[in-house]
């Protein structure tokens, strides 16, 4: 069983009996289907199912020669609408499964952002090799299983005008950085001991939440994992047509990044709203869409 499957509205779904008939009706009446011929033997398809509006189960094997269906993996969906991203797109593919992680290096971030690849088909149709980067649009989106929702952080005209400022200057400054640049490292340096010593002055008086905004830190030992903390630009309630769970898809500007969200209704503690911040762990997901050279 997929755990993620509860983030999208399948919580009472318990065992793989009770999955069993979900899969049937994705593999008979998928709303989206992808194949690419692999091998002169085998066609790996993709088959797709919305369960609502964004959410929705992919489901993913191969048909051998003679026509046989062979599944081999499936996973939960959330998709976004809004380009998160247009740097280069590193993709590898997992050991255990026919799956891929994609890395990008967004210098909003400065770190590598890791992701579970959900259109795998179109990448195998570049037919490249792997640990390659690939010139592509990326849009972000997470599953979550547990996460609350936070007061916000106020900024007035003045406040906003600045932090946009500090914020392309560092952005500068990492991309000096990476290309060798020891000026804008010492800058860099300097500019986290003074933040550190801020924090740690203010930390006394003030709650941690009034002095870190938004927060992108990988989460324990799987890759795709992260626990962040973003502000909520626009949220809405969904029904899963299959299982009648409500789950809320929300939003977020995390570190001037935009992701979608989702999660079930019954694990989000609070109330949405626009301006409010979610803290929470997802799982990332992202779909490039691969521009040929």
């Amino acid at each position: 069983m997929h755990r993620f499957l509860r983030a999208i509205g399948f919580s009472n779904i318990k065992s793989r009996q009770e999955l069993e008939p979900i899969l049937g009706k994705i593999m008979d009446q998928p709303d989206k289907k992808k194949k690419i011929q692999v091998t002169p033997n085998c066609i790996y398809t993709e088959f797709a199912m919305e369960f609502g509006s964004q959410i929705g189960i992919t489901l993913r094997g191969e048909y051998d020669e003679k026509g046989f269906f062979y599944m081999e993996h499936y996973f939960p969906y959330c998709e976004s609408r809004l380009i998160t991203s247009s740097e280069d797109i590193t993709v590898n593919k997992r050991v255990d499964t026919n799956a891929f992680t994609g890395m990008c290096d967004d210098l909003r971030l400065g770190i590598s952002m890791i992701f579970y690849l959900q259109n795998a088909v179109d990448y195998l149709g570049l037919h490249s090799e792997d640990n390659l980067p690939h010139k592509a649009k990326l849009t972000l989106s997470g599953l979550s299983l547990n996460g609350r929702v936070l007061l916000g952080v106020y900024h007035d005209t003045y406040t906003q005008k600045q932090r946009n400022i500090r914020y392309q200057r560092r952005n500068r400054l990492i991309a000096r950085a990476k290309n060798g640049d020891q000026n804008a490292i010492d800058d860099l340096t300097l500019e986290d001991i003074d933040i550190s010593a801020k924090i740690h002055s203010r930390i006394q008086e003030e709650d941690l939440y009034s002095l870190v905004e938004t927060s992108f830190i990988p989460y324990g030992s799987e890759s795709d994992h992260y626990s962040i903390l973003g502000t909520i630009v626009n949220w809405s309630v969904i029904t899963n047509t299959y299982t009648k769970e409500e789950v809320c898809l929300m939003l977020l500007n995390c570190n001037d990044i935009l992701i979608t969200v989702c999660i079930n209704k019954l694990d989000l503690l609070g109330e949405p709203m626009i301006g409010r911040r979610f803290k929470g762990v997802i799982w990332m997901q992202g779909h490039a869409d691969f521009q040929k050279l």
